[in-house]
């Protein structure tokens, strides 16, 4: 005997108890945990009959019944009640688009893959038990948060898909829909540290104020506490701690990349940009420690990191990197990489990195001589920011920032030096 349509029924029964165990929790008049149990059994029945009858029609008719029933409940239930009380209870839309939804999840799971309809099931669980914080997040939204999610669905829903997937240039490197595809990459990272900082950054302190700021931009981080320390000698050294916590996050930034890009080839580079993210976090204790006694700050609100602008331009170095990679590597070997390495990573690592990740990926470049050229990349950009530090801040967090960096520098150059070749993790 065939059990199949008693474990989809089996099924269908769980997913519908679910969903309706929480709209009974909710007080809903149309649909409790019975009701759903039996809708989406409903659903799958229709489908069961449907396969053996070979009459699709059959599923159309059970959703069309089925909203049938919910207008029918509605029209009594306005009927009973009187246009004030009607007012008072507010009407919605949720649990019948609950039902019929889950109807339909009901039919789909003798006809398509299981798992498919189990997560849909258990995702209309999870929404509607969500309501209050959906509610209360969307209610703190600012209207420039709105327009970080808007731009983000533009560049990464609309720019892309309409992008050529064809190779450009004399060294066939520029792919108009790969170079947005690192664009987005970057972008959404970018975002979401943004939102994590703009729910929680306010109350999780100036540590992960720190660790936020790096995620969203290093550089950005590094230019906001150094100009607020020019003219004080005042947290100096906890501007210089937030800087360097932002610092080593931006290492972490590029793990997190190459791991996007080319993950089958981070065991050989993530060790040596691990073993500096550890050296990097070393110090960050230690400043820690020396910095127990300052007055805390707060980061300021970052900018929308989503703008279309931003996204323009960091596509258009990404652009030239990748084009200078090439072009680099065809006129004077990849040792000529070196150079672009130090020259890019001074405005910006994640493009350099991306680049470097991409000609890994098609061949061009050994993930041992990559790591070591995306690991110089990161070191110059830390000169950079140094620089930085120094030009807009005082003199006690120069003294600070330099001395990190310093031995951050010393740091990378041993392991550019001593790393063992072919060292791999797994």
């Amino acid at each position: 005997m065939d059990y199949t349509p008693f474990v989809h029924l089996a099924t269908s029964l769980g997913l519908g108890l679910l969903v309706g165990l929480q709209r009974e929790r909710a007080n809903s008049e149309i649909a409790g945990i019975r009701t759903f149990g039996l809708i989406t059994l409903s659903g799958t029945f229709c489908a069961l009959l449907a396969e053996a009858t070979d009459s699709r029609w059959l599923i159309a008719a059970g959703a069309i019944a089925v909203t049938i029933l919910i207008a029918a409940a509605n029209f009594i239930r306005a009927d009973t009640l009187r246009a004030e009380e009607a007012d008072d209870v507010g009407i919605g839309q949720t649990t019948e688009i609950a039902i019929l939804l889950m109807f339909l999840v009901g039919a789909f799971i003798p006809i398509g893959p299981t798992a498919v309809a189990v997560t849909t099931g258990a995702s209309v669980a999870i929404l509607l038990s969500l309501k209050r914080t959906l509610h209360r997040v969307t209610g703190n939204m600012t209207r420039e948060d709105v327009r970080a999610i808007m731009q983000f669905a533009a560049i990464a829903f609309i720019i892309l898909p309409l992008l050529p997937d064809q190779d450009y240039g004399p060294y066939e490197t520029l792919n108009p829909r790969e170079i947005w595809t690192m664009v987005v990459l970057i972008v959404g990272l970018s975002v979401v540290a943004y939102f994590v900082y703009k729910w929680a950054g306010k109350s999780i302190g100036t540590i992960a104020g720190g660790i936020l700021g790096g995620l969203i931009s290093s550089t950005a981080t590094t230019v906001t506490y150094a100009k607020r320390t020019a003219g004080t000698e005042r947290a100096g050294r906890l501007a210089a701690l937030v800087i360097f916590i932002a610092s080593t996050i931006s290492f972490v930034r590029v793990l997190i990349e190459v791991g996007v890009v080319i993950p089958e080839r981070l065991g050989v580079i993530a060790p040596p940009i691990a073993a500096m993210v550890v050296f990097m976090a070393l110090l960050c204790c230690g400043l820690y420690w020396i910095n127990d006694d300052e007055e805390t700050e707060e980061l300021p609100d970052p900018e929308n990191p989503a703008q279309l602008k931003a996204a323009l331009i960091f596509g258009a170095l990404y652009a030239i990197i990748i084009f200078a990679v090439a072009a680099v590597e065809d006129y004077f070997g990849q040792r000529g990489l070196f150079v672009v390495s130090l020259i890019s990573g001074l405005t910006d690592v994640d493009a350099i990195t991306l680049s470097l990740s991409n000609t890994i990926k098609d061949g061009g470049l050994t993930a041992e001589r990559g790591w070591s050229l995306i690991l110089l990349a990161a070191l110059s950009n830390m000169v950079f920011k140094a620089g930085l530090a120094v030009f807009l801040g005082s003199r006690n967090l120069s003294k600070y920032v330099l001395g990190a960096t310093g031995l951050t520098i010393a740091a990378g150059a041993l392991v550019l030096w001593l790393w063992p070749e072919g060292w791999a993790w797994g």
